[in-house]
């Protein structure tokens, strides 16, 4: 249902919600976590939702828990509100105490019932230590500022087995949080759920000062948004990078220990190196390829045909044409369902078109073949694009590098570690690359600044990238690719007017 400010102008009013604050009431995941700026309205938005769920037929109860008793009232007020808007009896708000808890028993209540439904909602002016016993959608706001939030998210989440919900809201209080811990483990796979991400500025872009504007009855100006943005910029100093950029504060430092990469790392898997002289390019073209060629033949062909037939493969690539390394990071999906690099290539001053010979030559023999991730920034689309061209959207991620990115994925990759899911090789250079990690503003990515080799050449995090992507790939929900060249033969029994250029496959196997 779209709600929209009764029109007192001939322009039509515009919708109620912003897009952040109907995108967060239209995720129905049992679990849902929001880190946001101060005063977003994401409060005011779940109080909506919340009277949906609470007074129609079937609904269910809701309790709210903030860290203090102004926020309780400030909730239900606006519970109060959204129930005359949406014209849904109600009584009028109760006082009371917390119910069937005696160390609880100071705690304020206020509740609003439906009678239609025969449900309600609980805002509670402090944290109950004890949710048990209790059925439906528990809402915790401004998480991060719970004294136990660790207890508190057990008792709700134990909602879960009924039926019920838990919404988490709040903007960060440093990077050691148990809220943060919360958004870290579900963006690694570790728990179910999903995050949801508003800063000051996106709330902007998405109309929150021209709501502020409508609200105070004057016309929007950019000019004097520009102003508003920068004054509350300014009111917060320091701290506007945590309160209004939803950066945890205290974010900075090596990502990965040294001790749970070693635990991670085995001798018997080797890294291939192959550099090029600055003048092959220079090389006639059958030259290079026939020396890219007996390269892999003589490097890659044994350790690509002892691979074994009935585990499925996944690929990450970070590429580089010169300076950096182009990485080529298969793994291989174990019984147990943790992942083994059988081997990681390295490639330095390496030509484009050879890169492109020398992972065809890898895919193509990989048995079940079911995803890869390749880098495509700058010069690497070239790579990403032609892979994706010969194996298919469905096998070939083509990831612009971001700090979203990082954001969402590099937890995951963390965890990997961290649980003991991934082999990979014991090298000097690759625990120099994951150690280059950093967590930069809240978010683990690479800084600008470069290592150096063991031979005096430079390195930046390549190998932690490679990973990262395959990684990344093992998340695709695919079939396997098998691919083989189409015959002479099978060309000619083609029906006209189909044109097929050298070098195209088809698809074999069920689908």
């Amino acid at each position: 249902m779209e709600i929209v400010i009764p029109n007192t102008a001939k322009a039509a009013a515009p919708p109620v919600l912003l897009p952040y604050q109907k995108e967060w009431i239209a995720d129905k995941s049992p679990l849902k976590v929001e880190e946001k700026s101060r005063r977003t309205g994401l409060t005011w938005a779940e109080a909506a939702d919340d009277v949906l769920i609470s007074a129609e037929q079937g609904g269910q109860n809701v309790y709210y828990i903030g860290y203090n008793q102004d926020m309780a009232i400030e909730y239900v007020e606006a519970c109060a509100m959204w129930a005359r808007a949406f014209n849904y009896a109600a009584s009028e708000i109760e006082e009371g105490i917390w119910e069937e808890d005696q160390d609880d028993k100071h705690i304020k209540t206020y509740t609003i019932r439906f009678p239609d439904s025969g449900r309600r909602i609980v805002a509670l002016s402090s944290r109950p230590a004890n949710l048990r016993g209790k059925q439906g959608v528990v809402v915790i706001d401004e998480a991060a500022f719970h004294d136990k939030l660790g207890e508190l998210l057990k008792a709700a989440l134990a909602l879960l087995i009924w039926g019920g919900k838990v919404r988490v809201i709040s903007t960060h209080d440093g990077d050691q949080n148990s809220f943060n811990e919360l958004i870290q483990d579900i963006r690694a796979g570790k728990r179910k759920g999903s995050v949801h991400r508003i800063t000051f500025q996106e709330a902007i872009e998405q109309g929150l000062y021209r709501r502020v504007c409508l609200r105070l009855g004057r016309e929007w100006d950019e000019a004097e948004q520009k102003a508003w943005m920068e004054d509350v910029y300014a009111f917060y100093g320091d701290a506007a990078e945590e309160e209004l950029d939803v950066v945890p504060s205290q974010g900075s430092g090596t990502f990965l220990s040294r001790a749970i990469i070693e635990r991670c790392m085995r001798s018997d898997i080797p890294v291939l190196r192959w550099e090029c002289s600055s003048d092959f390019a220079l090389l006639p073209d059958h030259i290079r390829q026939a020396e890219a060629k007996d390269w892999c033949e003589e490097n890659l062909q044994p350790l690509l045909a002892a691979l074994d037939p009935q585990r499925a493969h996944y690929f990450g690539e970070d590429f580089a044409r010169s300076g950096d390394l182009t990485i080529f990071f298969p793994l291989a999906e174990q019984q147990k369902l943790t992942y083994r690099a059988p081997f990681v290539l390295e490639l330095r001053n390496v030509p484009f078109k050879e890169q492109e010979c020398i992972l065809y030559f890898i895919l193509d023999r990989l048995p079940r073949f079911t995803h890869g991730c390749f880098d495509a920034r700058g010069n690497g689309q070239y790579l990403a694009e032609r892979a994706m061209q010969k194996y298919g959207m469905e096998h070939i991620t083509q990831v612009m590098l971001s700090e979203s990115w990082y954001r969402e994925e590099m937890p995951r990759f963390k965890s990997f570690f961290e649980d003991g899911t991934i082999e990979v090789p014991a090298d000097a250079d690759h625990m120099d690359d994951y150690r280059a990690i950093k967590v930069i503003k809240g978010v683990a990515k690479l800084p600008d600044v470069r290592t150096t080799d063991k031979t005096g050449k430079k390195r930046h995090g390549d190998a932690a990238i490679g990973g990262a992507m395959a990684v990344t790939a093992t998340r695709a929900n695919v079939r396997e690719y098998a691919y083989h060249p189409i015959t002479k033969k099978e060309i000619e029994d083609m029906p006209r007017p189909i044109r097929v250029t050298a070098g195209f496959g088809r698809l074999k196997g069920a689908w």
